[in-house]
Formats: structure tokens, C-alpha cells, sequence
């Protein structure tokens, strides 16, 4: 954002600077207050009071506004406050491409206002700069010198003389007691959010150091013996960050107005050479013009190299320290909203444009004011990401700055050297090798790693000096011939001497000269640094974008199509992206990937298929570009190359692009030899009179000849050769002007932000500003789900097979914190009063104290698992209720925090399907509403605030288990109902059956249910997503305890999730096949559909079970004969799904256990080729189990080994006989009671997990039992069928398998 590229368009485009200003105050208005200092200064003197909540919090910031324009104000003393400034003059009147915002750049000038001091006082000079944002996404820089001028006009300081005597009286009276006693009655007792101006100071005391603080004595002023100062700004404004050139040019500005001696030209000249005469530097070129004092040099980086940026980063990194600035880095990524606190403007612009200069190739898109003034001290209230400025006192604490919303800030006090990051900020990629890289190229400069140093030159830059470039002017003549050859020696030993011992303190014409040269060599190291670091962040994000261009989707045939349908296609694809990313960065890139930042940034990629690229792309291109070239060289070669220049060189080799190394020279070579010069000042055609000097006065300009340009001097033409040449450029290759038009729309159209209106502080701008905001917040929740629901849609595609490579989990998490930040920055607007730092959250406590019914903690869910029928009744009321959810996220943990709590009661509704009403239900309350909202809040407007809940209500059409996977540590009430036959229901009454229940993050342990009872409530660690449920019945409770269930529901009681457990089969012994356990597994069943089951009273209703009718068919053979091909088909589609279970990302795989024992599943899918073809009534009794005739081939197998009679087969004795027989017989000795089907799935999960399972199927087909127990036509005895059953099987052996401890309990094998 630091607008490298050349600016073309007009002439004033291409000159170095676009405007001089001078702001000070206007004589002929008077003093004026200035509300927006005054507020802040009011609000300042009176104490906080956290915690209260007071509707008169407006009327009360309404009343102190009012209060100070009539001047009742007693707190402060004239002298101490401030007045608003004018913009006494400005040139030229206006610009081409820029018209002139007066209002703004005075309240930039002067942020503080007008200050005044007497001569008691230090009247040092201030330097700050700004910049200014336009709605084209181009930036202005203004660099301010503020000093203090004598005032001289008689109305002025009568008006203070009048204003300190009023003050005086008015101080004195108000300590009376009565006096007192009214004013403390009329004092508020807590304030209004608009008090986070408190923590800010905009008066000039507190910049003066050497002013005492007794009030009543430095605050008087008395004409007969003060005099009276005030201060006046001198600023520049220019198109490009010339923050060192600037800062001269206005200081050296400023020196002459003071010195005695008059400037040997009228200072109209200079502001003229510098406003027309002085063009912007070519780009890869450094350019010289002069100022008062002497000669000024800047440079511009080359097409190849980083754009221009002059401000230290060696300060910004030595302000806050390394570690904090990567950690400011990062919140800047991930556009979370940054908010910078200083007493020193100039260090809010530093570190600002700093971390700004490192986002290359990105580019900051939302709000960016690195100083704001009181005026605009609303828009700390946007709810929307910025990047901002704050101005505070000194010694006040953090904890007194009440912002809005701070779920999502990033608060940095740069003077205390901190920065206060949001909770859950992932952290950057490899950020320990990144901060110590940093910490070597720091220290390769010798420059102050630690936090609170920094380097500060010698000398004063507006102190008078001798510099090398002076000489080179001498030089310069020497070669035009008007310079003697020996005088030039005498200087050149002159400058050879101050070289060698400009540091010692011989003589002080030496001094100052060696000063000189020390001052310029810290300005190259200065350059040289900020190349380095810069070069440090840009490889990286070379490494990590470095194939970007393959996941970028262009689908569109022209830029007009893609612009229409840009909102509802993906131009890049990121599940693709962050699955070839290291495991350990895919936390931040799946974040960072969907900021603006990046959207942008893929955007300009696609539209730069039809129109010219961006500056910034188009030079990361070519990075990229040059180093797959280099990539391509023999390595050996640059080995060798960088083995010559010793240890610097060594560290370069881990970067094969070597280009810091390359641009630092190209800075050194500009700086040290200049390319250019400008025309130097001259005499203007002025009146006679015009342009006296008076020292200590900067006099009034004369307009005429600032207006226009005057090409006076024969040299112009030499200076205005690189201006012509810039601009044929965009002539010849503006080939696609209808193309970049769109491109323009585009931009406009993504930044839903007035740029240029966010610096007017009138009502008018100021509401039509919060419209935006809330039209903005609008469209984001829109775009927001409906990225959402694309997501989810996309991740059920790649479940089914269909799609391409997923992190489906990871982004989900992502979007869904997305859509936690946008609630939080909705409910932050307009808010009028907060205790803490989540708005949402504190809504929801007050909603939860105005309602005034808690119930009981006995009454509902997780507090009393022992009375179940209190549970029971309390659950049925209280299901799904706001108040409930809210209860539960309270007692969740004592650890979380304010910004967690609110993120964990979104989880929570979302997983349910609840977030829209519930927040809907919030908003019905319409009293607390406006006790809390200001009227232009988000949440008064109804029509937005309408539409934004239905946007929240279309996730209801998906499912989410954003709470169930995230939250895994707190503890869960459930519910298990067992749901027998209808007609055998009566039986239950003779059991006493136990279950327990597992889930991806544990189980539950055995729990005994009473007997007559099907109902019970248990509270446990969260189990996550329910898979299996052992099912049983004592052994000791006799041959009538049995009973036949049709199938188990379990019920989340926090989230509603319900999981049907289907069985349809016999427990006890002496029924079905014996079995006394079964591990059922379950499926998650939609909220609503199976929810009237589990609140029966009486009978339940019937209910069909799956596994009931498939062993109906299994056990009924006789009845159909099962077809081959579809008995082949359905074990190729389990083992299919198996496959594809494993090539998904491990944490988007489903379970496991379902895919094996399941319907469709490997077990029965088996089951049923088994029993294709079996001869039912030969040897076995009515009931068919395919545990029978393994259990039996097994036995066969062992016998017939024991007699020797394997002659007559085709088995032979060997490892996967052993194997089966082992197995079999391990599995007959479980001290479980699973019963004939649990052993035959406990036996087919074996022999997949140990890759056994192919080798025991040929063992079974060859047995001489197979050929007495199936028919001819049977797949067992089809060798092709047997041989590619287990070619499908072997395809699993490349997997590894894990089985829940619930399936394989009991046998150790």
C-alpha cells in the first residue's frame, strides 16, 4: 500500500510534492474551542466507573460538550486547552487527480488542535507525518513541522487574558460548599463508551516536559509579563513516502524563519522550486533539489525491487521487539482489528507504515488512520477490521481504554513496549527461525534488538550542518569550470580529514563536519536495514505463495462475466492448497486464505488474464519468475559463488534469490551517487516588498506566484526529461482501457468504504458513514453463510467420492471463527455501555439478568444426575432454550474467558441448529436493546437486522459438530432409553441389562441400568461423536432374563444430538445364538425426527430396525436365494468405502467402526458371501451362523492334522492355518458372552487389522467341509470369486487399522 508505482495523469502526478500547507490560528475567527479535544480532555478528568450500566450515559457526553462551548468548563485552565486550528494558506489551490480536503488535512496537521504556552515553557520543535487515503486505493503522505510562533495579534491575546481571569474567578468560586455540592450532584457517575477518549490527552502539557503542573500557576498567563506562543504547522504533502527528504526540507524551512540572517532567496522560491520544479525521482534513480540550507537527496526503488519505503523499520523493531513485531504482524495477516497507542504521533505513523512495508506483496483493505483525532473518534466504534492510531496520555493504564469491541483487537502501547494480541491468533509459519533470522540481521547492523532502544542521531536534523553532498555541489562546479582546481583540493582534503576524525572533539568546525558525515552513513545504514528485513518477510512469503498460480481458477470466458458472477464462484482453490502445506502452517494459511487481503490479491491474478496486472503482483510475479530460474541453475556453481564472501554469505544461501544483497547495493550506489539534480530555487517575479524576512515570524506568502509554475530557468528542460518519459509510458501501454475501467469498478466496488469520508467529523458524513457500516456488516453475513453452506456442500461431495483433495475440517473451524468475529463486531456497533471485552456475550448476561426466572441448578440438565425424574422433567422444559444453553456455557470451565464463553455458546447453537432463533429471542427485547444501543446501532435497524437473521437461518440446513469436536474436556449429561419389541416389551421387566457407550474421544464405562427400568441419565467426559454401544445382561439373573430390543437411543442433552443404536436381536442364553453382550453401532439421527421416541411414558412405539430385517433375510435362506453378482457387488462397494476412508485427511475421517460393522458394512457384506449357496438343513439346527461353519472348518482343519489326513487336500499345513486356528480358538476363550454374530465380527475385524483375512478365506474355500456344507454354485466354492474377494481384501493391507477397544475387549491377540 505504499504506492510504488508511478502515478501518472497530469503534471502534478510526477512532481515530488503536491501541496505546502501552513495551519495555524486565524486571527480574523478568533479562538474557537475545539469540541473533539475538549471532549476527550473533559472525559480524561474523571474517573471511570467499570462495571455500571447508566442510560443517561449520552446525555451526559451531549451535556459536557455543552458545558465547554459555554465555556463552563473549570477543570482545565484556557491556557491548557485547545482551539480549533485553520488552514491559513495552501498551494497550489488545487490538483488534477487530488482535489484538496481542507478540513482533513488541518485536523491531520494539528490532531491536537491549537496549543499555547508562554515563555516558561520548553517551545521545542515537533515532527510527525500522516497519510491519506482515497477511494481509489492510493495514498498522500503529509509530513508536519510544528513549532511555536509569538503571538502578536492584540485580540488573541486579549481573548486569553479574558478567558485565564474568567477561569481564575470561576476556580475559586467552585471550591466553595455550595458550589461543590452542585457540582458533584450534576457529575455523572459512570460514563458512556464514547469515554475510551479518557485514556487520550490531546493537550500539549503533557508534551511538555519542563512545565510545571500546578494549576492556577503555569495555567495563568498575564500579558505584562508572558508572552504568548502558539503553535503553527508547516506541512508537505507528497505522492510517495519521502519521509527523510521531507523532513529536511521543512526543518531547514523552519531554521531560516528563526535565524537572524535572512535566506538568500525569499522562502516563495524554495516552496516553488519544491511544488513544480522538483519532479518525483525516476524509478532505480536518486534525484537531488535543495533546500534553504543546503542540498536534500531521495531515491526510488527500481521496477525489480521493493516498493518505496522511507520510514526506519530498525526503530519500529527496536520500539516494540522482534517477537512483538511478528506477533503485530500476524494480526495485521489475518486483518483482526489493531489499534496503536503512543504519546508521539511520529511513532504511530513508524510502526504503522512499518508492519504495512511487510505485507509485499498484500495490501492492507480496510480502515487505515494511524492517527486519529478526537473528531474521529467514532470510528473506533467500526465493526470492521482497521488499522489505527491513538494519541494518549502519559501514565494512563490500559484498563481505563473501554473500547467497543475487543474480542478481536490487537491493542499495541508502543511506548510500554507491548502488544496484546486476540485470544486463539495462530502463530506465524515457523516463527521461532523467523524472529531469530531477524535477531542475526539486526544484529549484523549493530542495531538494538531489545525492546525501548533506539538509535537517535547525533545531531539535530534542523540544526545547521556541512554535509558531503555539499562538496559534490562544489564538484559539480569544478567541472562547469567555477571552481579553482585548488580550492577543490583543499576541499577534497578537507573531506578525506573529517572522514578520518570527525568524531574528536579538536576543533568544532571539525565536529561538525564529521557529525555530518555520521549522520549520512547512519541514513545508508538506516536504507540498507530496511531493505534486509523487508527482503526477510518477502522470501517468505515467496516460499509459502510460490506456486500459488496452480490452485488459481479461472473459469470465466471475459472480465465482465467474471465481475457478474464473482460473489458465487471460487477463484482459488484452498482445500487443494493447504493440503500440500506443512501440517504445522496450515493453522494460520487456512486463516489467512480468507481475508481480504488475499481475496484481493487472487483477484488481481484473475483479472490480469484481460487487463494489466497490478504493480505489487506483477513484481511478486517476476520474484517468482527469476527464482524458478535460479532454481534451475546448477547449484554446485552458486555453492562456490557464495563460499567467496565468507559468513554474510552463508546466511544469504539459504535464500538462492540473493536479492537483499542485490538491492541493498542498488540503494548505497543511488545514495551515494546521485543520478539527477533538480533546478535549483531562484528569484520569482514578486512584488516589491514581498518576502522580507522576519526572524521568528513565517510570513505571509504571496499567492500569485504559488499558483502557478514558472519556467524561467534554461535548465528546466534537463529536469523535466524523466516526467515526459513517464508519461508516453501508460500511453503506449494502455492497450486494454475498458478492461482497467472494470478493474476500477472492481476495486471500488470491494472497499464498501468511503475513504475519503472517514476524515469528515460532520453529522452528516459521521451518520452516513455508521450506514455503510451496517450495509457492510449485512453483506458480509450474507457472503459469510453462503461461503459457509458452499463449504459444507463441498465436503459432503468429497464423502461421497465426488471432488478433489479436502482440509474440509480445518476450514470449517475457520469459517466458523469468521462468523464468531462478525456476531462479535456486530453486536460491538453502536454500543452504548460494556463490562467486558466480548459485546455478545455481555448482551447475553444481560438478557439472562432482565429475564429475573433462573431456575433451580437441580432443575435442569447437568446438575443433579441422581434424581432422574426431576432431570427428566427439567430437560423436557428447558430443551433447546436460550437461558439453558447460556447456563451450561457459564458452568463450562471457570477458565474461560469472556471472548471464549461467547464463542462456545455460538458453537453450541450452531451444532443445534438454534442461532438464529436464539438470537432472534435475544432481540425481542427491545428496551434492553436501547439501553444498551446507540440509535445508529446495527441492532436497531430493523430491516438489516431481519435479514440478518435469515442469513443465520439458512446453516440450519446443514449439520455442524463444531461444539461436540472443539470443546472435548467438559463434562456432558446424556440420556439412554432401550427400546424393546412392542409385543415383547413386558420382558425387560426380567433383566437387568448395563451398557456402555464410546465415541471418538472415549466412553462412558459400564453403567447398570435397574431392572423394570429403560431409562437412565448419566453425566461424562465429552465423547464426542457417538460410534458404538456395548449392550448387555447378567449372567447370574437365570434362563428367563431375556429379552429381544429393537434398538437403543441416546440423547446429548446439551447439544440435542439423538443416536440410534439399531439391534433387533435376542439377549439372554438360550435365545438366538446365546449371546449375553452386543456392540451396536450407531447413526446420528436429524434433531426432531426421533425425538418423541425417547419421551414416552408408556409403551413405546414400534420402531422397524434395519438389522432386524437383513437377519431376517440372512436367517430365512430358504425363502430366496440371494443373487451373486449382488452379494460381489456390496462387498466391493465396503471395501470401496474403506479406501476412501483412508484417503481422506486424517481429521476429516469418519468412524471407522461403521464403515466395518455397520449396515453396508465389511462384516456383513461378508456375512452375506458366506452364506451364498449354504445348505441349511444338512447339518446344523434352524438357525444359520456363519460362526458355525468357521468354528467347525476350524475344527476339522485340527483334526485332520492330528491324524495325519491332509493327503486326500489341498490344504497344507503352514503359518495361515496356524493363524486361523490360533484366532478361532483365542476368540471361543473371551470371557465374553458376544454370542455367535459378535464372534464372527469380532473375527472378520482381526483378520482385516492384522492383514490375515486374505490368507484365511482360500483356507476355508478349500476345506472338505465347504464342499459337504454349500451347494455347487456357492461363491465359497468358485475359485475366481474366492480369488477376487481376496484381491479386493489386499487392497486394505496398505492401511493401518485401528479397532475400538469396545470391539476387541476381552481378547488379546
Amino acid at each position: 500500500m505504499n504506492g510504488s508505482a508511478a502515478v501518472t495523469g497530469g503534471p502534478a502526478s510526477c512532481r515530488f510534492a503536491h501541496y505546502f500547507v501552513v495551519c495555524g490560528v486565524d486571527t480574523e475567527t478568533g479562538l474557537e474551542p475545539d469540541d473533539g479535544a475538549a471532549l476527550s480532555q473533559w472525559l480524561s478528568s474523571r474517573p471511570t466507573h467499570q462495571g455500571r450500566t447508566s442510560s443517561r450515559a449520552a446525555v451526559v457526553t451531549t451535556r459536557s460538550v455543552f458545558a465547554w462551548n459555554a465555556g463552563e468548563n473549570f477543570e482545565q485552565s484556557p491556557i491548557r486547552r485547545s482551539f480549533k486550528s485553520k488552514v491559513l494558506v495552501h498551494h497550489p489551490e488545487s490538483t488534477d487527480r487530488h482535489p484538496f480536503n481542507k478540513d482533513a488535512i488541518n485536523m491531520l496537521c494539528m490532531p491536537r488542535g491549537l496549543s499555547f504556552c508562554t515563555q516558561a515553557e520548553r517551545l521545542d520543535p515537533r515532527f510527525h507525518s500522516f497519510t491519506i487515503a482515497f477511494d481509489d486505493g492510493t495514498r498522500s503522505y503529509g509530513f508536519v513541522h510544528t513549532f511555536y510562533e509569538e503571538v502578536t495579534s492584540p485580540q488573541i491575546i486579549t481573548a486569553m487574558q479574558t478567558l485565564c481571569q474568567m477561569h481564575h474567578v470561576e476556580h475559586h468560586s467552585s471550591s466553595s460548599p455550595s458550589s461543590s455540592s452542585s457540582s458533584s450532584a450534576s457529575s455523572p457517575s459512570t460514563c458512556s463508551m464514547d469515554s475510551l477518549a479518557s485514556s487520550l490527552e490531546e493537550s500539549d502539557a503533557e508534551s511538555l516536559p519542563g512545565a510545571p503542573g500546578c494549576l492556577g500557576c503555569v495555567g495563568t498567563f498575564d500579558p505584562t509579563r508572558d508572552t504568548l506562543y502558539v503553535s503553527k504547522a508547516l506541512c508537505l504533502i507528497t505522492p510517495l513516502p519521502f519521509l527523510q527528504a521531507s523532513q529536511r526540507f521543512l526543518a531547514q524551512l523552519h531554521q531560516a524563519v528563526t535565524s537572524q540572517t535572512a535566506p538568500p532567496l525569499p522562502l516563495e522560491s524554495y516552496i516553488h522550486n519544491i511544488l513544480y520544479e522538483v519532479p518525483l525521482p525516476p524509478p532505480g534513480r536518486s534525484l537531488r533539489f535543495h533546500g534553504v540550507q543546503g542540498p536534500i537527496v531521495c531515491q526510488r526503488p527500481g521496477p525489480g525491487e521493493l516498493p518505496l519505503a522511507d520510514y526506519p523499520l530498525g526503530e519500529a523493531f527496536s520500539l516494540l521487539g522482534v517477537e512483538n513485531m511478528v506477533k503485530l504482524l500476524t494480526c495485521v495477516l489475518l486483518e483482526t482489528q489493531v489499534l496503536l497507542c503512543s504519546q508521539d504521533y511520529q511513532r504511530l505513523m513508524t510502526v504503522a507504515e512499518g508492519i504495512t512495508t511487510l505485507l509485499f506483496p498484500f495490501q492492507w483493505q480496510h480502515i487505515y488512520l494511524p492517527i486519529i483525532s478526537g473528531p474521529l473518534h467514532h470510528l473506533l466504534h467500526a465493526p470492521v477490521p482497521f488499522l489505527m492510531g491513538i494519541q494518549r496520555k502519559d501514565g494512563a493504564q490500559r484498563s481505563s481504554l473501554h473500547l467497543p469491541h475487543e474480542a478481536n483487537l490487537c491493542f499495541v502501547d508502543i511506548d510500554k513496549h507491548c502488544v496484546e494480541y486476540p485470544e486463539d491468533i495462530p502463530q506465524f509459519p515457523d516463527q521461532t527461525e523467523l524472529i531469530q533470522e531477524l535477531n542475526e540481521v539486526l544484529l549484523r547492523f549493530e542495531h538494538p534488538a531489545q525492546v525501548g532502544l533506539t538509535t537517535k542521531p547525533s545531531a539535530s536534523p534542523d540544526s545547521p550542518r556541512l554535509s558531503s553532498l555539499v562538496l559534490e555541489d562544489l564538484m559539480e562546479d569544478r567541472q562547469n569550470g567555477n571552481l579553482g582546481g585548488e580550492e577543490l583540493e583543499v576541499l577534497e582534503r578537507l573531506q578525506a580529514l573529517a572522514r578520518r576524525c570527525g568524531g574528536e572533539k579538536g576543533s568544532e568546525g571539525g565536529k561538525t563536519l564529521g557529525l555530518a558525515f555520521e549522520e549520512e552513513e547512519e541514513e545508508l545504514k538506516a536504507a540498507k536495514l530496511n531493505v534486509q528485513l523487508r527482503e526477510v518477510f518477502a522470501t517468505r512469503f515467496t516460499a509459502m505463495f510460490g506456486r500459488y498460480e496452480e490452485f488459481v481458477i479461472h473459469g470465466a470466458l471475459d472480465l465482465e462475466s467474471w465481475l457478474n458472477n464473482r460473489e458465487g464462484t471460487f477463484s482459488f482453490d484452498k482445500g487443494s492448497f493447504l493440503a500440500v502445506q506443512p501440517a504445522a502452517h496450515r493453522n494460520f494459511l487456512s486463516r489467512f486464505l480468507e481475508t481480504s487481503m488475499f481475496s484481493s490479491f487472487v483477484d488481481g491474478k484473475v483479472i490480469s488474464c484481460w487487463a494489466d496486472r497490478e504493480p505489487l503482483q506483477q513484481l511478486f510475479d517476476s520474484r517468482l519468475q527469476r527464482g524458478r530460474l535460479h532454481e534451475a541453475k546448477d547449484e554446485d556453481s552458486l555453492s562456490r559463488l557464495y563460499r567467496k564472501n565468507g559468513t554474510l554469505l552463508q546466511r544469504i544461501s539459504l535464500n538462492p534469490f540473493c536479492l537483499f544483497v542485490i538491492a541493498a547495493q542498488a540503494v548505497e550506489r543511488r545514495l551515494l551517487k546521485v543520478d539527477h539534480m533538480a533546478i535549483h530555487p531562484h528569484l520569482l517575479d514578486m512584488r516589491i516588498g514581498q518576502g522580507r524576512h522576519h526572524p521568528g515570524y513565517f510570513p505571509k506568502l504571496q499567492a500569485d506566484v504559488l499558483e502557478q509554475a514558472q519556467n524561467t530557468n534554461k535548465r528546466s528542460s534537463r529536469v523535466t526529461v524523466s516526467r515526459r518519459s513517464e508519461s508516453r509510458k501508460p500511453a503506449a501501454a494502455d492497450h486494454s482501457g475498458a478492461d482497467n475501467e472494470q478493474r476500477q469498478k472492481h476495486i471500488f466496488l470491494r472497499r464498501n468504504l468511503h475513504q475519503s469520508r472517514l476524515l469528515d467529523p460532520s453529522p452528516q458524513a459521521v451518520t452516513h458513514t455508521h450506514r455503510e457500516f451496517v450495509d457492510g456488516l449485512l453483506n458480509e453475513c450474507r457472503l459469510k453463510t453462503k461461503r459457509m453452506l458452499m463449504e459444507r456442500m463441498e465436503k459432503e461431495n468429497v464423502e461421497l467420492g465426488h471432488g478433489g483433495a479436502s482440509i474440509s475440517g480445518l476450514q470449517e473451524n475457520t469459517l466458523i471463527y469468521g462468523l464468531c468475529d462478525l456476531l462479535e463486531r456486530t453486536w460491538g456497533h453502536g454500543l452504548q455501555m460494556k463490562q467486558g471485552k466480548s459485546a455478545l456475550w455481555s448482551h447475553l448476561v444481560h438478557h439472562q439478568a432482565a429475564q429475573g426466572k433462573m431456575e433451580a441448578p437441580a432443575e435442569s440438565p447437568g446438575y443433579n444426575g441422581t434424581d432422574q425424574r426431576t432431570f427428566h422433567d427439567g430437560t423436557a422444559l428447558l430443551r433447546g432454550s436460550l437461558l439453558q444453553d447460556i447456563r451450561f456455557v457459564q458452568t463450562m470451565s471457570d477458565g474461560l474467558s469472556e471472548v471464549a464463553q461467547a464463542r462456545a455458546w455460538i458453537h453450541l447453537a450452531l451444532e443445534k441448529k438454534m442461532l438464529s432463533q436464539h438470537l432472534k429471542e435475544l432481540l425481542t427485547h427491545q428496551e434492553l436493546l436501547r439501553q444498551l444501543y446507540k440509535p445508529h446501532a446495527f441492532l436497531l435497524c430493523e430491516e438489516e437486522r431481519e435479514q440478518f437473521l435469515f442469513h443465520l437461518l439458512s446453516l440450519n440446513t446443514v449439520d455442524y459438530l463444531c461444539f461436540t469436536r472443539v470443546f472435548t474436556s467438559i463434562c456432558i449429561p446424556y440420556r439412554v432409553v432401550i427400546i424393546p419389541m412392542k409385543k415383547l416389551s413386558i420382558a425387560m421387566a426380567t433383566v437387568s441389562p448395563w451398557v456402555c457407550v464410546s465415541g471418538e474421544l472415549g466412553d462412558s464405562g459400564v453403567i447398570q441400568i435397574p431392572k423394570n427400568t429403560q431409562e437412565i441419565f448419566f453425566q461424562c467426559k465429552n465423547l464426542g461423536r457417538l460410534s458404538t454401544l456395548q449392550l448387555g445382561v447378567q449372567e447370574t439373573t437365570g434362563l428367563l432374563a431375556k429379552c429381544l430390543v429393537d434398538s437403543v437411543m441416546v440423547y446429548n442433552e446439551i447439544t440435542g444430538h439423538t443416536y440410534r443404536f439399531p439391534c433387533g436381536r435376542w439377549l439372554g442364553k438360550g435365545v438366538g445364538d446365546g449371546s449375553l453382550e452386543r456392540v451396536l453401532v450407531g447413526q446420528l439421527v436429524s434433531p426432531g425426527v426421533e425425538e418423541d421416541a425417547g419421551r414416552w411414558t408408556g409403551t413405546p412405539p414400534e420402531l422397524a430396525s434395519p438389522s432386524q430385517s437383513v437377519r431376517a433375510v440372512l436367517g430365512s435362506l430358504g425363502s430366496r436365494r440371494m443373487d451373486s453378482l449382488e452379494v460381489q457387488e456390496d462387498m466391493r462397494e465396503a471395501a470401496n468405502n474403506l479406501v476412501k476412508h483412508f484417503h481422506k485427511p486424517e481429521q476429516e475421517r469418519g468412524n471407522l467402526t461403521v464403515l466395518l460393522c455397520g449396515e453396508g458394512g465389511l462384516v456383513l457384506a461378508l456375512e452375506k458371501f458366506l452364506l451364498h449357496g449354504f445348505k441349511s438343513g444338512r447339518l446344523f439346527q434352524r438357525n444359520v451362523f456363519v460362526w458355525d461353519f468357521v468354528e467347525k472348518a476350524v475344527v476339522s482343519m485340527e483334526t485332520a492334522d492330528q491324524m495325519g489326513d491332509l493327503h486326500g487336500s489341498t490344504l497344507t499345513k503352514g503359518p495361515p492355518c496356524d493363524s486361523l486356528c490360533h484366532y478361532i480358538n483365542a476368540i471361543n476363550g473371551s470371557p465374553r458372552n458376544i454370542g455367535k454374530e459378535g464372534k464372527f465380527q469380532l473375527f472378520v475385524c482381526l483378520g482385516i487389522r492384522d492383514r490375515l483375512l486374505s490368507q484365511w478365506l482360500p483356507l476355508l474355500a478349500e476345506c472338505s467341509l465347504t464342499a459337504r456344507t454349500y451347494e455347487d454354485g456357492a461363491l465359497l466354492r468358485d475359485r475366481a470369486a474366492v480369488h477376487s474377494l481376496c484381491r479386493i481384501l489386499q487392497t486394505l493391507h496398505e492401511f493401518s487399522i485401528t479397532l475400538e477397544a469396545a470391539l476387541i475387549k476381552g481378547v488379546d491377540l
